[in-house]
């Protein structure tokens, strides 16, 4: 098991709004932007293969502006290249981090000095909600997919660990880079769960309300 000393003091970040990873969960991406290509090539010579996902704040110009202090690393462990240059990449959830300082040097991306202290139940086991009612939450969730008109795959749904549910649809669901944020620094799954449903509900509800006054 991977302890927090175990990580680097100084990690690559990629800002990209609205893109969340939680611990022990997987999160595609495509590569294409010159900078990230050597970024991607840059963190697969080294022995973690770590990246950072963080979410710029308030602007989505992910060069200029500031970061959020805290955002969730990754380990590379899926990638492929296309005929192109571009790769497709899975990057596996390790743990939260909190930005200490912005490192300047002479990559094309953005570094960060990070601390991993404070996120232990990240390296440890699966987490447990004790309060789970997964019967409430998948109604929940198919009332909100309704609402949008959307769909999903509930056979994989219904096979996914209590974690696993929670943090899939925390990355998934459309909500807005503040909201997805707030999933991301839940202390707790139970927290994120109960964040995770009041976003859905605020969301209907503002939904309710739009059909009223049309």
């Amino acid at each position: 098991m991977i302890k927090a000393a175990d990580l680097p003091d100084t990690i690559p970040v990629f800002p990209l709004p609205g893109a969340l990873l939680l611990p022990r969960a997987k999160l595609p991406l495509h590569i294409f932007e010159p900078r990230y290509l050597q970024m991607l090539e840059d963190a697969l010579k080294t022995r973690h293969r770590v990246v950072g996902m963080i979410q710029p704040c308030g602007s989505r110009n992910a060069d200029s502006s500031g970061l959020h202090a805290i955002g969730c690393a990754g380990r590379v462990t899926q990638f492929s290249e296309t005929e192109d240059g571009r790769y497709f990449i899975t990057l596996c959830g390790l743990s939260r981090f909190r930005v200490k300082a912005e490192v300047e040097g002479f990559t094309p991306y953005r570094r960060c000095s990070v601390d991993w202290n404070g996120f232990d139940v990240d390296l440890g086991q699966t987490e447990r909600d004790e309060g789970f009612d997964r019967a409430a939450l998948m109604g929940l969730l198919g009332r909100y997919l309704d609402a949008r008109g959307m769909s999903t795959d509930w056979g994989v749904l219904d096979e996914a660990g209590d974690e696993l549910l929670v943090n899939s649809l925390s990355m998934l669901l459309d909500f807005e880079p503040e909201d997805k944020q707030a999933l991301l620094e839940a202390p707790s799954l139970t927290t994120r769960r109960e964040t995770l449903v009041t976003l859905m509900e605020f969301a209907l509800r503002d939904g309710s309300l739009e059909e009223k006054l049309q």
